[in-house]
């Protein structure tokens, strides 16, 4: 928990994190800083499938619309926070010369994905209408 307090005050103080070991080869930066903003791409294609699921499916039963708008909403908020943790995660583990950062969070993201995406295939297959 201390830890991620620790990267939760580096997300707004980067700069901090050039205190800690050495300066990495800057590709390796780049290459994290990539990674960053194509998480970020994921979350905003999350956070508009959510709004568009919500404003374009108005025949759709209430609890279905709002409930696969907030699941879409939600991994697009998750997906967001996570994105920061890491490139900071990532950069720290760099500077130090140590091994990367491992999570479960793709994998969490690619099934709750993956249950939102059945979900609409059971609700287009059934055609249920409010």
């Amino acid at each position: 928990m201390i830890e991620l307090v620790r990267n939760v005050r580096l997300w707004f103080a980067p700069q901090e994190i050039r205190r800690e070991g050495g300066t990495p080869d800057y590709r390796f930066s780049l290459a994290n800083e990539r990674t960053f903003l194509a998480w970020l791409r994921t979350a905003l294609a999350l956070i508009g499938g959510g709004f568009a699921v919500d404003q374009f499916l108005p025949d759709l039963r209430w609890a279905w619309r709002v409930g696969l708008a907030l699941a879409l909403l939600g991994a697009g908020v998750l997906c967001s926070l996570r994105a920061v943790n890491h490139w900071v995660r990532c950069e720290r583990a760099m500077r130090r010369g140590e091994d990367l950062p491992v999570s479960r969070f793709p994998a969490l993201l690619s099934i709750a994905v993956a249950v939102v995406a059945l979900a609409m295939v059971f609700v287009v297959l059934a055609g249920w209408a409010g």
